[in-house]
């Protein structure tokens, strides 16, 4: 391509413009660390910050930021089921009396539900009635079925009676009157047919009249023959069959009777637990639709005691709560079992504030504290420490594990008309004071080995010193022993020494074992720069934070260097 062409031109100058800002700066960054190397080596270390130890009034306390909120008060709550929008608030601030109207919530859908709920009532009241008379049908029914086979049972065994008593007898004295009576008339047969044939040889009769006779006393030998027969037939079989016919009937019968019972006992309990079943399912219709009713009066919350509403999301300190909770307004929506308004009920009022763990071990119930309200300049309010909560507080630590905080309630001596709920405040809670103590920075003293040092500044030189401290405000530590008046202290004593033991090691006779020299150069050579990063470092920490580090330096070895503002 031709350079004479603009559009090359272009393309080719864009990364000259680039590049010639950032070599600029790398140049600038060479000669910056140049000299500084060279002011390193060359120029002797400036004078360290020290601080002489002071006399006089030292107060210990603990500040911590919290919430102004009334002692006693009535906390509104949404008693509503799910998830509901506000329809009408009242404005924040408002003076009500018992019985004022605060929240109206949205109805409509628990309307709907109310009308779906009535049906579902009659229906159930319906199915309750039917089962209810089913069941006395049921029961009229079995106690039918029951006496019928009874009465079946009843006529089996009195037809067995009968003709076991009754009719057998009777049938068998009947064949046995048939036999004698057929013997007799064929014996009276016999004895006309004897007379027949003697008349006959005598002629006086003739020969058809003896055949006849004949023919008589034949018939009367086989009407006895089946007499006897009959008699027999009805011994031998006719009377075992209905015998073992009767008897089944009896057998039968009371097998009947059995199945009638069970089956009238299982269709009366059927019945009966399927009205129990209806009458359930209709009671619980009713209780669903007295809840429905009940949810639709909720939705209108009424003042329970006189009082100045208050909203609770204004009324809600930091963190993971009053963090996510929206302000209170007009179509909303709101949580069953969300606080809405606090009505306080009283004039006394407390501070809410969290205490660190850091500090608690030095907190205890009764201790006084100074109260500071952000919206009253000027005016400082007297309490005392009157709940400490057990556990820390779950919200905080569900937004920041490592950071653990107690609610802790103080109790305001004096009553104020100005205090008002949700106004912020700075709570010092007084642990010690003292009328004449000898105190120093608390970055001027940390621990060489077991011991708690100090720097004292003799000549142009460093002294290290032990001394016994008492308690620090996080600013300034109380010197018990080892430190006068006017002494001179370095606020940046060698980080090396803390935590040093006297000796790193014991040979076998028990004498020490001296280490190996460092090759690092001495501490007050090298870290000038560091330590002011350090302490800007520091400065930038929240109060927590510094706590927290304090609390680990004192664990394992003084403050090393750090500073306060």
């Amino acid at each position: 391509m031709s350079e004479n062409n603009p559009g090359f031109s272009v393309i080719r100058s864009k990364p000259l413009r680039i590049m010639i800002p950032v070599i600029l700066v790398f140049i600038t960054g060479i000669v910056i660390l140049w000299f500084g190397k060279l002011k390193t080596s060359g120029e002797s270390v400036g004078e360290p910050a020290t601080f002489t130890a002071k006399s006089g009034p030292l107060t210990i306390s603990v500040t911590e930021s919290g919430t102004i909120k009334a002692r006693d008060q009535v906390i509104i709550k949404n008693e509503v089921e799910g998830r509901t929008s506000i329809i009408t608030l009242i404005p924040e601030g408002t003076r009500v009396k018992k019985g004022d109207l605060l929240v109206e919530l949205d109805a409509s859908a628990l309307l709907d539900n109310k009308i779906d709920q009535e049906i579902r009532v009659q229906n159930a009241e319906a199915a309750y009635v039917g089962a209810k008379e089913n069941f006395a049908v049921v029961e009229n029914q079995a106690q039918s079925d029951i006496d019928k086979a009874q009465l079946t049972l009843e006529f089996a065994g009195q037809d067995l009676k009968k003709y076991l008593e009754g009719e057998y007898p009777n049938q068998l004295k009947e064949a046995e009157a048939k036999i004698t009576l057929a013997r007799e008339e064929l014996t009276r047969a016999q004895e006309t047919l004897e007379w027949s044939k003697t008349l006959y040889s005598e002629k006086y009769i003739s020969q058809t009249e003896l055949q006849a006779d004949e023919l008589a006393e034949k018939k009367k030998a086989l009407d006895l023959e089946l007499a006897i027969n009959n008699r027999d037939l009805l011994k031998d079989f006719t009377y075992k069959r209905n015998l073992a016919q009767l008897e089944s009937d009896v057998r039968q019968a009371e097998m009947a009777l059995e199945r009638t019972t069970r089956k009238a006992k299982a269709d009366v309990v059927q019945a009966q637990a399927d009205l129990e079943a209806k009458e359930a399912e209709y009671q619980r219709q009713k209780d669903k639709l007295k809840k429905t009713e009940n949810q639709i009066e909720k939705t209108k919350i009424y003042a329970p005691v006189d009082g100045l509403a208050i909203y609770a999301t204004s009324a809600e300190r930091g963190g993971f709560h009053g963090g996510s909770e929206q302000p209170l307004d007009e179509g909303q929506e709101v949580r069953e079992r969300q606080e809405l308004i606090y009505l306080p009920t009283a004039a006394s009022a407390k501070a809410e504030v969290t205490i660190h763990e850091s500090s608690l071990e030095r907190i205890h119930l009764g201790l006084q504290a100074i109260i500071t309200v952000d919206a009253l300049p000027g005016k400082k309010f007297f309490g005392t420490v009157a709940h400490i909560a057990p556990l820390p507080d779950a919200r905080s630590m569900w937004m920041n594990p490592d950071l653990k905080v107690y609610n802790t309630d103080i109790y305001l001596d004096d009553n104020d008309d100005n205090l008002r709920t949700g106004m912020s405040c700075q709570a010092e809670i007084i642990i010690e004071q003292y009328d004449d103590v000898v105190y120093v920075p608390v970055q001027a003293v940390l621990r060489v080995g077991a011991e708690t040092t100090v720097y004292v500044l003799n000549g142009k030189s460093l002294e290290p010193r032990k001394v016994e401290i008492g308690l620090d405000n996080n600013r300034m530590v109380r010197i018990v022993s080892g430190l006068k008046e006017g002494e001179i202290v370095s606020l940046t004593p060698p980080l090396k020494s803390a935590g040093v033991e006297p000796s790193a090691g014991v040979a076998a006779e028990g004498k020490s074992v001296e280490q190996p020299p460092t090759q690092e150069p001495p501490e007050e050579v090298k870290s000038t720069e560091d330590k002011e990063k350090m302490r800007e470092k520091f400065r930038n920490m929240s109060p927590e934070e510094k706590t927290k580090i304090r609390r680990k330096a004192q664990s394992t070895g003084g403050k090393q260097g750090m500073t306060d503002e």
